[in-house]
């Protein structure tokens, strides 16, 4: 998947936003770039050096940055096709679970999530993170939209 001139979720509904792991304009965040393909979101990202754990594997808190954020966008993305908006809600993690399957190689890793649950104001999203071809991570979660008087609402 190429995604260089492609617009992001981030970089078209969000970007000014500053987020660690997936705000366009945070020149020291992951910058990930998550893209609406049918029902699943889907993203590729390349690790520097210093997001390693130890020699040659990519750290575990990365790893759950990168499937934090990509799930919550995979959220906000379906909430608003659901409700027919033509921007997506501010959501927020409301919990998350990682399991690491195996190391994760420096390299090239994919991000795939797609909604299991959908309700009105909240979404549950699973997604994998493969490396090599290998599922090294899943994740499942629940985000939610914010409303007004909560410190993420209009955030983007």
């Amino acid at each position: 998947m190429s995604t260089t001139n492609t617009q992001s979720l981030q970089e078209r509904y969000a970007p000014h936003n500053a987020c660690f792991g997936c705000g366009p304009s945070n020149p020291q965040g992951l910058r990930i770039r998550s893209m609406a393909e049918g029902d699943l979101v889907v993203a590729e990202w390349t690790p520097s050096e210093h997001h390693q754990a130890f020699p040659g594997v990519l750290n575990g808190g990365i790893i759950g940055a990168l499937l934090d954020c990509h799930c919550n966008w995979t959220a906000a993305y379906h909430l608003m096709k659901q409700s027919g908006q033509e921007s997506p809600p501010c959501t927020v993690t409301a919990d998350y679970s990682i399991q690491l399957k195996r190391p994760t190689p420096m390299g090239l890793v994919r991000l795939e999530a797609k909604p299991v649950e959908l309700k009105e104001d909240r979404a549950v999203i699973e997604g994998t993170l493969t490396a090599g071809g290998k599922v090294t991570a899943l994740c499942r979660g629940t985000f939610v939209a914010v409303k007004p008087g909560h410190p993420a609402y209009h955030r983007w």
